[in-house]
């Protein structure tokens, strides 16, 4: 078998191509804010979906491992809340529970890990909360 020097460029453009296609980064998932109620008090539920960008689909089975939930954007980023995992029965939604103390904007920060990628994807989503 004779194999050409274009012929084996070829084949490792070919691999080349089909492993990055495979490979994914933290940039090809999105968090995105599901809930819409976000009332002053205790026990609010918030409510997030995560995408894989290149399918559209949502992300199953991620391991959330860190939260956090501050008036960053009110300027007083000090001021927090615990946020605990619930539930859901939609697939690649992820449900939480806070207090939110008081109106104003709140960020919610979220950090996971997807299964099969090397990269912890994260997000810090901004929400109004209101009397």
């Amino acid at each position: 078998m004779k194999t050409t020097y274009a012929g084996f460029c070829g084949a490792v453009l070919a691999l080349a191509v089909s492993s990055s296609a495979v490979l994914a980064g933290a940039e090809d998932y999105r968090f995105d804010l599901v809930s819409t109620d976000h009332s002053v008090g205790s026990g609010a539920i918030l409510e997030v979906r995560l995408t894989d960008l290149r399918t559209g689909k949502p992300v199953e089975r991620a391991v959330i491992y860190a939260t956090r939930m501050d008036m960053a954007p009110d300027g007083m980023e000090m001021m927090t809340t615990p946020v605990t995992a619930m539930p859901s029965d939609v697939p690649g939604n992820y449900r939480f529970t806070t207090d939110l103390t008081m109106a104003g904007g709140w960020r919610f920060s979220v950090a996971a890990k997807v299964q099969g990628e090397p990269e912890t994807v994260s997000a810090e989503i901004e929400l109004q909360a209101g009397p």
